[in-house]
């Protein structure tokens, strides 16, 4: 049922449901960027005075009421399509149930349930949008509007039913800020060729430093990566310390001298830039993907084209302003920021308004 409008507009309060991907508690414990940065805007609405139904696996862990498919959430089986598809089944029955004004949909097969539903159904792509993923939202172009976390992954395929940009963000006061940083630098992430591990222990060791490398080891090709790109790099310069949970990530991020993230895909985003900046610490990066658009270069860390430009890039980066990092953050990528644009995206969805800056693809990046 979409919500009654008055005189004066839509009522304040939306009835939202949200859909979490089958793998992991809202928030996670370890690993899980689509899940922090979910447990952010559920907190967020739910602090606007908006009605949140989350519908995902595991615990309930936020503010909103939370129907669970999956308990515990089948985060063993990541990468299998039977949790997915059955998630995505339960989700529907679940949602048939309900009084709502607009469905925020985060998983990967839940959408195609969209069709069956009389309220509009909103999907935030975190992945790509190329490929047999492309083909896959242009069918459902009818069903869906999207959102895309950055202008870098809207552009790779702007004929999808685009409905804004929306970056990813985090509660900044939740990440402890550190001006004075220790010697060595950090990778955190999933072990993935994509990710770079192997290049940022390459690049460590070129400028002289250590590397602490802290990620996600799970699934079989994480494993075989390691074993054949990473193991033979560790040494006493290079330490692989396990996957981080909440805790002992914002303790690494915020020692650090600098966050290492030599991505070599057009990555969409990458929550670990924003956590490491908020933390005071500068990112050291490859030009890919949304990088541009979430590190200012010579500010808050260095963007730089090619590898073998790096190694200088993490001896600058002592010269850069913690407190740049921090505010940079809290201007940009804070919690509020992006609840704020969601809230203004629902409420256009619902009305059935176009997205104001489609054909401009303008959200320029505010004076520093």
């Amino acid at each position: 049922m979409i919500a009654e409008a008055g005189v004066s507009g839509w009522r304040d309060g939306l009835r939202i449901v949200m859909i979490a991907p089958p793998w992991y508690d809202v928030p996670p414990h370890g690993y899980g960027g689509i899940e922090s940065m979910m447990a952010e805007l559920v907190a967020g609405l739910s602090r606007r005075g908006h009605d949140v139904t989350l519908i995902g696996a595991g615990r309930a862990g936020t503010s909103a009421r939370f129907l669970p498919t999956y308990v515990p959430a089948p985060s063993a089986r990541i990468g299998e399509s039977m949790p997915e598809v059955l998630h995505a089944a339960m989700a529907h029955d679940i949602v048939s149930g309900l009084d709502a004004d607009i469905v925020h949909d985060h998983s990967l097969a839940g959408p195609l349930t969209a069709a069956a539903r009389s309220v509009p159904t909103l999907v935030t792509c975190h992945g790509e949008v190329d490929g047999e993923l492309g083909e896959y939202y242009r069918v459902l172009y009818d069903t869906v509007s999207m959102v895309g976390i950055s202008e870098a992954q809207r552009r790779i395929a702007p004929d999808l039913n685009w409905a804004g940009v929306v970056y990813n963000a985090v509660e900044t006061d939740s990440f402890p800020f550190r001006e004075d940083k220790e010697d060595w630098v950090l990778w955190l992430g999933r072990f993935n060729e994509d990710k770079g591990a192997h290049l940022a222990i390459d690049v460590a060791r070129e400028a002289g430093r250590r590397i602490l490398l802290a990620g996600k080891l799970t699934e079989q090709m994480e494993h075989d990566y390691f074993e054949e790109h990473i193991r033979p790099r560790l040494g006493p310069d290079a330490e692989y310390v396990g996957e981080a949970d909440a805790s002992r990530k914002r303790e690494l991020l915020s020692a650090a001298r600098c966050l290492v993230f030599p991505i070599t895909w057009e990555e969409p985003f990458g929550m670990v830039m924003i956590e490491a900046m908020a933390c005071g610490t500068p990112v050291v990066a490859l030009d890919r993907g949304a990088v541009p658009e979430v590190v200012v270069d010579g500010v808050t860390g260095f963007v730089r084209s090619h590898a073998g430009e790096l190694p200088e890039a993490v001896e600058a980066a002592g010269t850069l302003d913690p407190h740049a990092c921090r505010a940079h953050v809290r201007s940009r990528f804070d919690a509020e920021v992006m609840t704020a644009e969601y809230e203004k995206i629902y409420r256009r969805v619902i009305s059935g308004l176009a997205d104001p800056t489609e054909g401009s693809m303008s959200l320029a990046l505010p004076a520093n």
